[in-house]
């Protein structure tokens, strides 16, 4: 209900602005392709989904700023292979995103970055063996809040529908404590979430 909400709330602002000379909204939706840094587990092995809306501000013909809300599926998972001991393991883990982009404009490309704020909204886990793990089991679980930097470049195909490449980098450990593996990022160590995201959009103006 609460993703639900969200959308609706996005879709009505930027319905709302995309009347106005200087705003836009739209839509997007795509695929994501997701590892966790510090887990043992490389690769960008976990599929996803992404959706959510936008509204834009132009601040000059080649300057916006963008703000989004996402439903943003992520996490890591490792196949059963002899190379790896028959390792089954999962790892999904969602939420709604906040990013805030800056965005440069070269004709029908964009070039955008900035930072998101990520909300959990649900979890799964499995051990090794792939049995889940349990919250009773005082296994390290998820923060709740999360802090990401992006940065794409996207393309309009027509003038209301084009595509958009992305890379989010979780800034923060995404778990609530450290554990073993841990990796350093700036000025932690922890474990956390990166990926690689594909999507389309369709602005209304």
């Amino acid at each position: 209900m609460r993703i639900s909400a969200a959308f609706i709330i996005i879709f009505l602002v930027s319905s709302l602005f995309s009347g106005a000379q200087e705003f836009h909204g739209g839509v997007s939706a795509g695929v994501v392709g997701s590892q966790v840094a510090g887990d043992g587990y490389s690769g960008f092995h976990k599929g996803g989904l992404y959706a959510g809306g936008y509204v834009s501000l132009d601040v000059s013909k080649r300057s916006a700023f963008q703000l989004e809300i996402t439903y943003f599926m992520k996490g890591s998972q490792e196949n059963p292979k002899e190379k790896n001991g028959y390792t089954n393991y999962l790892f999904r883990i969602n939420y709604i995103e906040i990013p805030v982009l800056y965005q440069f404009k070269i004709g029908r490309f964009i070039i955008e970055s900035g930072p998101s704020a990520g909300i959990l909204t649900s979890y799964y886990e499995t051990d090794a063996n792939g049995y889940e793990i349990s919250d009773e089991s005082g296994y390290n679980k998820p923060a709740r809040l999360t802090l990401q930097i992006n940065a794409g470049l996207r393309f309009f195909i027509t003038k209301k529908f084009g595509a958009d490449f992305r890379t989010n980098n979780s800034l923060l450990n995404l778990r609530s404590e450290n554990t073993t593996g841990d990796v350093w990022r700036l000025w932690t160590y922890g474990q956390f979430n990166d990926s690689l995201v594909l999507s389309f959009f369709y602005q209304f103006k």
